[in-house]
């Protein structure tokens, strides 16, 4: 066989090769019959059409609706990329009846910053009654109100299905109601303490339940006006010298007969200062403690059982 027969025989198998190798197409190299991706129709579509395909429909932005409110977020909030190259090249190989699937890349976390800007927007805070202050030295109660919030979980899972389809029907925000835990009916003790007169009077929210008989801190060591609230209670406390000129050289005093705390102590938020008992009950309804408020001993052990931890204390100068 001559050197011309050989190669060109050669070139024969090289171009059956490269046929055999070749995509399986129709003709043209258009999608074939009976083809679809993601659903949509793309028989006889060449590449490019089919890329034209997947970008229009797939970069459509997707909708929004709450109440009246409607709304169109761009892809690009979300980093959107809908794998185009990879599913026309599966659909020019694809037999008829095959449904080719179109991967999106997108980014999770700009899912979920956009779904915690939802709640920023249609959230609603909840209110527990709280005390407002006092009118007429009685304590004022706010009224509870209840919130909303958006339910995160199921507004990303929303989000995240409708970047992964060809679907842009309008997304519902999804809120879920919160309930307050704090009523006024039910809103618990406050404690308001007269400077003035040497007198606190307990409330269960704004009934009053009882009065007693305090002292409070004389001209040098006044004890603060304000609102503040019980953060600390002791049954049998010690007595330990406060960081004070007047307490200077003195002892921690233990538990029992003496103890200038007596037998509970309900420390507040105002630095140093305490609802106490005292074993000296002539002080009572004067102004004579160092800042604190002294009760009769059997006072206090009654009140100490009528209040807890976060009970509002207000001071007035009346």
């Amino acid at each position: 066989m001559s050197l011309w027969k050989r190669g060109a025989l050669l070139l024969l198998l090289v171009l059956a090769a490269a046929v055999a190798l070749a995509p399986a197409a129709g003709p043209g190299h258009t999608i074939r019959k009976g083809v679809t991706i993601a659903g949509m129709n793309a028989a006889g579509l060449d590449s490019e059409q089919a890329r034209q395909l997947i970008r229009r429909t797939f970069d459509a932005p997707l909708r929004f609706r709450f109440g009246t409110h409607r709304w169109r977020v761009p892809l690009s909030q979300f980093r959107v990329e809908a794998q185009a190259d990879d599913a026309v090249s599966q659909a020019m190989r694809a037999g008829g009846g095959d449904n080719v699937t179109v991967n999106v890349a997108f980014d999770r976390a700009r899912v979920r910053a956009y779904v915690d800007a939802l709640d920023k927007r249609f959230g609603i805070p909840v209110q527990d009654a709280s005390l407002v202050g006092l009118v007429n030295l009685r304590p004022v109660i706010s009224e509870a109100k209840w919130g909303r919030a958006v339910r995160r979980g199921t507004m990303v899972a929303a989000i995240t299905r409708m970047l992964r389809t060809r679907i842009r029907s309008a997304v519902p925000v999804v809120l879920k109601p919160l309930k307050p835990t704090v009523h006024r009916a039910d809103f618990g003790p406050v404690i308001v303490i007269r400077r003035g007169t040497n007198q606190l009077d307990l409330y269960d929210s704004t009934s009053h339940v009882r009065s007693f008989p305090v002292a409070t801190g004389r001209s040098q060591y006044p004890t603060p006006t304000g609102t503040f609230r019980i953060v600390e209670m002791q049954r049998n406390p010690w007595w330990r010298p406060p960081n004070s000129d007047w307490a200077k050289g003195l002892k921690p005093i233990p538990p029992g007969p003496g103890n200038p705390l007596g037998t509970r102590w309900m420390g507040t938020s105002a630095p140093g200062v305490g609802i106490h008992g005292t074993p000296d009950a002539a002080s009572v309804g004067y102004s004579a403690s160092h800042g604190c408020i002294r009760m009769y001993i059997p006072d206090a052990d009654w009140l100490f059982n009528h209040v807890h931890i976060g009970t509002p204390v207000v001071i007035v100068s009346a």
